[in-house]
């Protein structure tokens, strides 16, 4: 097994040797752009170490995790189109570098492009990882389709936003992780197991992503601190606190998130305050770390070494005592 560091740095050096050099330039230079701006590479990661939790080479999963990792990004080229989004990681989005037909059609030939990659491994994994990679790939564009309608709809439920970023957001690291078992062929359980494991991982990772938006440090977050606030997004935080708060509570709530105003300070921390006051804010603490212990209850049922075990772990820890 490897450190995480050493699969990052894996999977960075991989990736800086991805070459794409097809005809015509104006469909492959935009994918070639998308894939140099990095990012955390989380799901890749996970794909190769999964393959070596059970046991596999990590370089027969590189395959799998480049797919993975391609679909993400093409799933993000779309995403920011959707939400008119000037930067990626601090560089032009491909629509803003490009233009709008570009960063549709480069997106769609990544998402080609990711089946591809798995057309080199035997034809019995390679159905297993198309079957799941084209059930995943649905899921995340319903959770898409989920995020767009709860715009405009006051009337979303807890159940629904959970199952709103499990699709957005959770099954794709499932499914990174599930791939990775799929390479190294164990068992059917342990695949399922891991699954669940990066599933409800992946929960709790974008639960505590609603949680930092608003309470994380500025000069840590990577990004602007109340941004969902900003944009009124009907996060978890802002479903408990409507759920808890009494009604002059609700009604100051929601006419915080009917108004955009130029300097969103005052807006900010209102809000911020009507979270705490109403417990919203604990109540999403308590949600992160009861899906960080499903993730890890999973852990107990997998048929691999302690060690190994413990290696998840220390990951799903370190993950969610992140503060970026």
């Amino acid at each position: 097994m490897h450190s995480l560091s050493e699969y990052q740095e894996i999977v960075a050096q991989h990736f800086s040797k991805i070459e794409i050099n097809k005809e015509p330039k104006g469909l492959y230079q935009p994918i070639e752009y998308i894939l140099s701006l990095g990012g955390k590479r989380m799901r890749p990661v996970l794909t190769l170490m999964a393959a070596e939790i059970f046991n596999s080479d990590y370089s027969k999963a590189l395959n799998a995790a480049t797919a993975v990792e391609v679909f993400h990004n093409f799933s993000l080229i779309h995403d920011d189109i959707m939400d008119e989004a000037p930067l990626r990681r601090g560089k032009e989005t491909v629509h803003e570098k490009w233009d709008l037909n570009t960063g549709i059609l480069s997106g769609d030939a990544m998402l080609i492009l990711a089946y591809q990659y798995f057309e080199n491994y035997e034809p019995q994994i390679f159905q297993k990882l198309a079957k799941l990679f084209s059930k995943t790939a649905l899921e995340v564009c319903e959770g898409q389709q989920y995020d767009v309608d709860f715009e405009t709809r006051d009337d979303v439920t807890i159940p629904e936003y959970l199952k709103m970023i499990e699709y957005k957001t959770a099954v794709l690291v499932g499914a990174a992780m599930k791939m990775g078992a799929f390479v190294a062929e164990t068992s059917e359980n342990n695949a399922d197991l891991i699954y669940d494991f990066g599933l409800n991982l992946g929960v709790a990772f974008q639960l505590q992503d609603d949680y930092l938006d608003a309470f994380g440090d500025p000069k840590t977050f990577g990004k602007q601190v109340g941004g969902d606030i900003i944009e009124n997004k009907k996060t978890y935080l802002y479903l408990k606190a409507l759920e808890f708060g009494n009604n002059e509570q609700k009604e100051q709530l929601l006419h915080l998130f009917s108004i955009q105003p130029t300097d969103n300070t005052d807006k900010i921390e209102s809000v911020k305050q009507i979270f705490v006051e109403t417990k919203s804010a604990q109540e999403t603490q308590n949600a992160i770390k009861e899906f960080t212990q499903k993730a890890f209850e999973t852990l107990n049922k997998l048929d691999v070494e302690d060690s190994k075990k413990e290696v998840l772990r220390i990951f799903g820890e370190k993950l969610m005592n992140r503060n970026v």
